[in-house]
């Protein structure tokens, strides 16, 4: 009988010691999926997760269940958990999802962001900059995220903002700018100038315009991501639920 392979994603976890809380296993795993370290369609078994941790299987079946009402685990009876695999269909419609969500966030961020709200908005796309000039996929990744959620956060509305971070982790395991060439980088990054102009200006008009254009473009450059990479699926032969 064939030995079966090691998930990768138990590399990755960080184990501090034996007998971690629930909510460590938690904030662990998802930190490994939400970094990229374990791609759509890892496999996620109970009992070798149960072990690295050295805890029972228990509060790891919860922790796992949390992540699938989260979108960023799929389960199936009697198949075990794996990261999601998006098809190309709900990966769009994930993207039509944060844009909603980020376009009422602006509405009113614009105008409630404070000094300090600025500076931080200012310095992650000063590190945008420099990832696109140092051909940094990963840290552009990492700081497009940052950057739009530092536009959205001073709009003060809690619920709407956690709403929007698990829209983003969905799509996160795809890591889609990693997958995206430096022009279509270079472009995204012209986008990001320009909406921060707009909201130091707390032109609110010009901010929501702007958002929308750049999701205009970010669409056609989602569309171009490799569908025969592993990254998506054609159809849902693994359902989140």
């Amino acid at each position: 009988m064939p030995q079966r392979r090691r998930s990768p994603l138990l590399d990755k976890v960080v184990v501090s010691g034996a007998g971690q809380p629930q909510q460590r296993i938690l904030d662990e795993l998802r930190r490994v999926i939400l970094d990229g370290q374990a791609p759509p369609g890892t496999a996620v078994p109970l009992a070798e997760v149960a072990e690295v941790f050295g805890v029972s299987q228990i509060p790891v079946r919860e922790a796992l269940k949390t992540l699938v009402s989260e979108g960023l685990l799929a389960h199936r009876p009697n198949g075990g958990y794996r990261v999601a695999q998006l098809t190309v269909r709900e990966l769009r419609e994930m993207y039509v999802v944060r844009e909603s969500l980020e376009a009422a966030a602006l509405a009113v961020a614009v105008h409630g962001a404070s000094e300090d709200d600025r500076e931080v908005a200012v310095a992650v796309n000063t590190a945008l900059g420099q990832a696109v000039a140092d051909d940094d996929a990963l840290t552009f990744h990492r700081q497009s995220r940052n950057f739009h959620m530092a536009l959205a956060r001073p709009c003060g509305m809690h619920r709407l903002l956690h709403m929007l971070e698990v829209a983003w982790n969905v799509t996160e395991p795809v890591q889609p700018m990693l997958h995206v060439t430096t022009a279509d980088r270079i472009r995204l990054q012209a986008d990001h100038d320009e909406m921060l102009k707009a909201f130091l200006a707390s032109d609110s008009a010009a901010l929501l315009d702007l958002a929308r254009r750049h999701a205009v473009q970010l669409n056609d450059v989602i569309a171009t991501l490799p569908a025969d990479a592993g990254l998506l699926t054609d159809e849902n032969i693994f359902p989140l639920q």
